[in-house]
């Protein structure tokens, strides 16, 4: 990115900061404030960190007079926030964060709309577990769209501010999903061998529970049974075919017609029993390897990512991390972090919603190839000078496709 183009990009991040009102997190005093700027280093990431500030009016003319590319607050509350040592902070407890980044998540896509869109879909998974299993109360939640490549949950339940890294890794690895193992209890039994002889089994059953790991399991499983009774047969045998252990047409008949029956069912809901078939476990196992994948969340990633950067600790379980200042703009999009309710989630489209920039046209020279989709409206570009919508134009220049041609 050249001079010319930070110097426009800079105006523009001005403008947008001295017309907006800012929102500071809860006890934003007690917090350490990190900011990247556009100096000579832009885009490289140099952060200036252990800064603080005493009053809501000297971190707005902060930010309004410095005008920084990327600003961040710690999740961390501290005695002395602004210590240059963690050791002299003295920390005092953390909010609970979730950091739902595309580049960190199983996730495939093939644009960046479509990549937001998976995003969300992981995020309501996440905020299905922090409800559900957690009990967290939706006040005591936050959701944030990042501004670029996903979403940011911050937790302020009191019961869990003063958790150490080692409660936040266990909450980490509760969503990231249980051991496949413990869905079930290995019974040794015994049958009528072809040849006389009684030989020896495994019985399995899903433990029944009605919430956390054990009750989405079981949901899991009745909810398919139920999908593969109502189906057409044939279409019912098409899919149990898929299984390696229904291969034969047979056996997935004889499994079909036994779900015919209104009681095996009541076995799986009411007790979690699985062991109605012999010979089915292998069926079983897959199916709850299926869901335990469907349901889980992968979260090993840091909070800040600009663009580069290698992974460290996950950003759940480090209560030190900086995470992006919600209503702040984010400098590797051009988009606003955007603060969400829960009810207005589902129709949140960050391409349209996350835009703070107009549609004046602006010169730029394309210096990339590029094919986006943006404000309902579709761009393929070819390298060269053009004059383009200014949230595209800076949404370019942003990631380094553009720069600024006056």
């Amino acid at each position: 990115m050249n001079e010319r183009t930070k110097e426009f990009i800079r105006n523009k991040f001005r403008e947008y900061y001295q017309s907006t009102s800012l929102q500071l997190p809860p006890r934003f005093e007690q917090r350490e404030w990190g900011f990247i700027f556009f100096d000579e280093s832009f885009p490289d990431i140099v952060m200036r960190r252990h800064k603080s500030f005493m009053t809501a009016w000297e971190a707005i003319d902060y930010i309004r007079t410095m005008v920084p590319a990327h600003a961040f607050h710690s999740a961390a509350y501290y005695v002395s926030p602004s210590a240059p040592t963690m050791q002299e902070k003295g920390w005092q407890g953390a909010d609970l964060i979730f950091d739902i980044d595309a580049d960190h998540l199983p996730i495939k896509w093939t644009t960046y709309k479509e990549m937001l869109q998976r995003t969300k879909e992981e995020l309501l998974k996440l905020l299905g577990f922090l409800r559900e299993d957690f009990a967290i109360a939706e006040d005591d939640i936050e959701i944030v769209f990042s501004g670029g490549r996903g979403y940011h949950i911050h937790v302020r339940d009191s019961r869990l501010i003063g958790l150490g890294s080692p409660e936040r890794r266990e909450i980490v690895d509760y969503v990231k999903g249980p051991d496949l193992g413990q869905f079930f209890e290995k019974k040794t039994g015994s049958e009528e061998g072809a040849n006389g002889r009684r030989k020896a089994y495994k019985r399995f059953e899903v433990k029944y529970g009605e919430g956390g790991w054990d009750g989405r399991i079981n949901k899991s499983i009745v909810d398919f049974v139920d999908t593969i009774r109502q189906m057409p047969k044939d279409k019912a045998l098409e899919v149990l075919m898929s299984y390696e252990c229904f291969k034969k047409r047979r056996n997935a008949e004889d499994f079909f017609d036994m779900f015919q029956d209104e009681r095996r069912i009541q076995l799986i809901k009411e007790r979690g029993t699985i062991d109605i078939r012999r010979g089915s476990a292998k069926f079983w196992r897959s199916l709850i390897e299926e869901s335990i994948k469907r349901e889980s969340i992968s979260m090993d990633m840091p909070s800040i990512n600009i663009g580069k950067g290698t992974p460290d600790e996950p950003v759940t379980a480090d209560v030190k991390r900086l995470i992006r200042l919600p209503t702040s703009i984010h400098g590797g999009y051009g988009f606003r972090v955007t603060p969400l309710m829960l009810e207005g989630l589902e129709g949140f489209n960050p391409l349209n919603d996350a835009i703070v920039f107009g549609d004046d046209l602006i010169r730029v020279n394309v210096t990339k190839t590029s094919d986006v989709e943006i404000k309902d409206n579709r761009y393929v570009l070819k390298i060269g000078k053009q004059s383009l919508p200014e949230h595209l134009a800076i949404f370019l220049m942003c990631r380094g496709a553009a720069e600024y041609e006056p």
